[in-house]
């Protein structure tokens, strides 16, 4: 499977030692070019960089549909994904910006552009977001294995509709929305849940995703918090057995689930 790594290790346990064939998680750099030019080398897991490449051209917004991308390559050994659009003009964006994410993230956007806030009628409630929850964990198939690596969802709230998982928290956001514009799926008005952090630039991604709500296992950054008050974004933290914790927008989890999208 890829994105696993085999190999032994010596696990010291109830005191005493033992010899374990196990696997770790597989990183490897991949590179981005579109129409011949590079535009970005980060760290991810090697399964599925279409998927990744696709989802990070999106949300950068230098495409808007798969209908833009006249040819997509693989390289062989799986570590460079070459992208021709269907117009010739293509200039690379001259601000770049290093973010926070596993792996060593990478947006062009300035994350304190504006972006509109999302007035939407979606609910959930604390039953459904620790139901959606265990099934993310459930879905993390290279988790299971590894036990270091994100996985992100895509739900309605009753079931997952998509899920993704990555070295960089980050790249699970890119995965899900090329996953999504793979098969045809719109993400706006979809809730993202999440393994890890909550950082600006995942708050950006989400954003420009349309998902109003955001989950995860764990906290918030105060920028994110920042975004998330600005663009009316729910972001749930500290997912438990029986407990979590809203910081923003709290109407659409707190109050009963009486609308329909």
């Amino acid at each position: 499977m890829d994105g696993i790594y085999p190999l032994n290790y010596r696990l010291y346990e109830n005191h005493g030692w033992q010899d374990v064939e196990g696997a770790i998680t597989e990183e490897i750099l991949l590179c981005i070019h579109v129409n011949g030019k590079e535009l970005a080398t980060f760290m991810c897991t090697p399964h599925d960089p279409d998927e990744l490449a696709l989802g990070f051209l999106r949300s950068e917004g230098i495409i808007h549909s798969l209908d833009e991308v006249r040819l997509l390559t693989v390289s062989a050994s799986g570590s460079c994904v070459d992208i021709w659009l269907d117009r010739s003009e293509f200039e690379l964006p001259k601000r770049r910006i290093i973010t926070s994410g596993c792996g060593g993230g990478v947006t062009f956007n300035d994350l304190t552009s504006r972006q509109a806030p999302l007035n939407t009628a979606v609910r959930i409630t604390p039953q459904q977001v620790f139901e959606r929850m265990r099934d993310l964990y459930r879905a993390g198939s290279l988790y299971r294995v590894t036990q270091g690596i994100h996985t992100s969802a895509l739900s309605d709230g009753e079931r997952l509709i998509l899920t993704a998982e990555d070295v960089g928290r980050h790249n699970t956001i890119d995965r899900l929305w090329g996953k999504a514009l793979k098969n045809g799926i719109p993400t706006k008005g979809l809730i993202l849940l999440a393994t890890g952090r909550i950082s600006s630039e995942m708050l950006a991604k989400a954003a420009k995703m349309e998902v109003p709500i955001i989950a995860s296992r764990t906290s918030a950054t105060s920028l994110s918090l920042q975004l998330a008050q600005a663009w009316n974004i729910t972001v749930i933290g500290y997912v438990r057995q029986n407990s979590l914790r809203v910081y923003t927008a709290s109407q659409r989890c707190i109050e009963p689930l009486e609308e329909v999208r």
